[in-house]
């Protein structure tokens, strides 16, 4: 292994073509090759190699990063199969290829980043960033001081408790939540646990990118430092 290698996913994010998870999952189903050979997990990639994805060549050399806040509407998926029916990928259609950073459930809609940097889905992503997402959240019937508390002290959502939560009532049946974490419809969860159905769901921020100045299904570029000034992520992190 030379001091110019690379990890193959690492390779494929840094190229920005998806993200690192997403890379692995190419690898294993072996969509992935250097050389003409199937690529392994774990394998570096020297120099000069070739490298291929789903049958497309993958470089390094002048990628551009992408940065994109979208409204989210219900009903479009968070998924980059193109073989999946209003996948977000093929709805926003944008000339270059990008992906989500983290997802929404199909029934919620709100802000999703949208972008070719897999450092940054990373960084994002990992337990440790603390990136807050705050949530619009109506729900079936009147919420009371009880509601409010169980959400801010944490909830059993099934074998996991959810970190604590900043809570705020807003109207009798609709509440403001703020969270760093990102399990599967952890919101829709928060709220069943304690005897809440969900009715609507909007993310409206996160970091302190908000859905300000878009509508739905409509996306907005943003730079790359104001993304990171946004996520408060320092360069080099």
């Amino acid at each position: 292994m030379s001091k110019h290698s690379i990890r193959i996913n690492k390779y494929l994010t840094t190229a920005g073509y998806c993200s690192r998870r997403q890379a692995d999952r190419l690898i294993e189903q072996e969509l992935v090759f250097i050389n003409g050979k199937v690529a392994s997990l774990g394998q570096q990639v020297e120099k000069g190699d070739e490298v291929r994805a789903e049958g497309q060549i993958v470089k390094l050399a002048g990628i551009k990063k992408v940065y994109l806040a979208f409204y989210k509407p219900v009903g479009v998926i968070c998924t980059t199969d193109e073989k999946a029916d209003n996948n977000i990928v093929d709805y926003i259609n944008y000339p270059e290829r990008v992906y989500p950073v983290g997802r929404l459930d199909v029934a919620t809609s709100g802000l999703i980043i949208m972008t070719n940097d897999g450092d940054l889905v990373n960084k994002v992503s990992r337990r440790d960033s603390k990136v807050e997402k705050e949530y619009l959240v109506k729900v079936d019937k009147e919420v009371n001081e009880e509601f409010i508390k169980q959400l801010q002290g944490g909830v059993d959502i099934g074998g996991y408790i959810t970190l604590p939560a900043k809570a705020e009532k807003l109207e009798d049946r609709k509440i403001s939540l703020t969270i760093i974490e990102g399990k599967n419809q952890q919101v829709r969860k928060m709220c069943e646990a304690c005897g809440y159905k969900v009715q609507k769901l909007v993310r409206r921020r996160i970091g302190d990118l908000t859905l300000e100045g878009l509508r739905p299904g409509k996306y907005k570029v943003i730079s790359e430092n104001r993304i990171k000034k946004y996520l408060d992520i320092k360069n080099g992190e």
